[in-house]
């Protein structure tokens, strides 16, 4: 059997290169935080020691960046290819995983919703778990610095919290200098210091609790992100808008160009078929493709 393709049958050259144009900087940017996890981990001599990874009993943030950096490249290389070779069978994989994806923070949003004392709760042992491996990895250690400096806080509820650390728990048999502090990112920040001093939290929890407002953050983080939440919501629903509006737009691109390579194989006729039919086919679909782009 023999097919052949009319030279009238094309694919809506504006939907195609839309849809290269909206992925190459997924597909780029996928690559760049894929490069970014594997160099945070040849830092830390992770791909000299693999074994390093299941040694810590804390968050990595870098598998978040490699998760992240995976899933954007395979979802930027579906859309990229699919759309150059007009394939529908990407074109379908992209558009899949990313209605997956949008249902699924749907999903998240509305239990979150629901479920706020659970997903309270869940956040605090998280941030305890983390408490206690804060010196396993730098990552993570940077990474609760940086939530302590920004939200001005100390600790999961309250900076007794670090009592779960082996460097900073309170026990008389602690041989570690840091013994009864707190990380310096729990320290008052002072804006005539022109040199960050690591060593302000030592010693702080053995002065009396009253006195701690005087040299540390006493709230802790949990009801700081609380707090923090009400006042930005407005910030918080439009990245969540944008992100949306991005998916759905990928969503449309997508659907709209396998429609229209369906279109066109339609035109890709069996040579049996009389003159007139294939003819009618081509001129029909040349018709359509001249709508869209005038639409």
């Amino acid at each position: 059997m023999h097919y052949y393709r009319y030279e009238n049958a094309e694919v809506s050259f504006c939907y195609k290169y839309l849809m290269f144009s909206y992925n190459i900087i997924f597909w780029l940017a996928g690559a760049a935080f894929i490069a970014i996890g594997f160099w945070a981990w040849s830092e830390k001599g992770v791909l000299l020691d693999l074994t390093q990874v299941t040694r810590l009993h804390g968050f990595d943030p870098v598998w978040l960046v490699l998760l992240v950096g995976v899933i954007t490249f395979i979802l930027g290389f579906a859309g990229c290819v699919g759309a150059l070779r007009e394939n529908i069978c990407l074109l379908k994989f992209f558009s899949g995983v990313i209605g997956l994806i949008f249902f699924l923070e749907l999903t998240a949003a509305v239990l979150a919703f629901v479920f706020q004392d659970n997903v309270r709760e869940w956040i605090n042992d998280f941030f305890l778990a983390n408490v206690k491996a804060y010196r396993e990895d730098i990552d993570l250690q940077n990474l609760i610095d940086s939530l302590q400096k920004l939200n001005h806080c100390c600790g999961a509820k309250e900076p007794d919290d670090w009592n779960l650390n082996v460097y900073f728990n309170c026990t008389n048999n602690n041989p570690s200098r840091e013994r009864c502090g707190v990380p310096f990112s729990c320290c008052l920040s002072d804006p005539a210091d022109s040199v960050l001093n690591t060593q302000c939290g030592y010693d702080v929890r053995k002065h009396l609790k009253g006195d701690w407002i005087n040299y540390i953050y006493i709230k802790g983080c949990i009801p700081a992100l609380e707090e923090w939440l009400p006042r930005n919501l407005y910030i918080v629903a439009g990245v969540f808008i944008i992100i949306s509006l991005l998916q759905m737009m990928g969503i449309f691109l997508a659907r709209t160009l396998i429609v229209d390579i369906e279109k066109v194989k339609a035109c890709t006729v069996d040579m049996k078929l009389p003159y007139s039919t294939r003819l009618v086919c081509a001129f029909s679909h040349r018709i359509a493709v001249r709508l869209q782009r005038t639409t």
